[in-house]
C-alpha cells in the first residue's frame, strides 16, 4: 500500500570548506597555536636541561653550547622566534575573542591582522638572524 509520497534519496556527501578542517581560518589558527605552544615548551625544556649542565660540568656545558653554533641550529632559532611570536600574538587575539563582546564576530579579521604583524616583524628579524649564518658559511662581505 502506497502513501502517495516518494522518498527522495539523500546525499551522504559532506562538503568540505576547501580543506580537511572545516573551521577555516579559526581552526587553522587553533592548530597553529597548539603547535607553536608545544614547540616553545620543548625548547624551554631543552634550554633548562642544557643550562643545568653548567652546575654539573662546565666543560660539558661549553661542548653543548659549541654544538649550537652552526647554520642548522640558526634556522631552528629563526623557527623558534617565529613560533614564540605567533603564539604571543595569537594569544592576544584569543584573549580579545574571549573577553571582548565583538571579539567572536571579528576573530577572522583579527587573525589576518596578527598574521600581518607577524610577517612585518619576522621578515627583518629572520633576515638579521640568518645574516649571521650566511656570513659564517660564506665569509663576511
Amino acid at each position: 500500500m502506497s502513501t502517495g509520497t516518494t522518498a527522495r534519496p539523500t546525499s551522504n556527501r559532506i562538503k568540505l570548506g576547501g580543506t580537511l578542517y572545516r573551521g577555516r581560518e579559526g581552526m587553522w589558527s587553533w592548530v597553529a597555536h597548539r603547535i607553536s605552544g608545544v614547540l616553545t615548551f620543548f625548547f624551554l625544556f631543552a634550554h633548562v636541561l642544557d643550562t643545568a649542565l653548567i652546575r654539573v660540568s662546565p666543560e660539558s656545558y661549553d661542548t653543548v653550547i659549541d654544538t649550537y653554533k652552526n647554520p642548522f641550529v640558526n634556522l631552528m632559532e629563526i623557527g623558534l622566534v617565529g613560533a614564540v611570536l605567533f603564539h604571543a600574538l595569537n594569544g592576544l587575539r584569543v584573549i580579545a575573542v574571549d573577553f571582548w563582546s565583538r571579539g567572536p564576530r571579528l576573530q577572522r579579521q583579527m587573525l589576518w591582522a596578527i598574521v600581518g604583524v607577524w610577517i612585518a616583524v619576522m621578515a627583518p628579524g629572520a633576515f638579521f638572524m640568518f645574516k649571521h649564518s650566511f656570513q659564517a658559511l660564506f665569509g663576511a662581505s
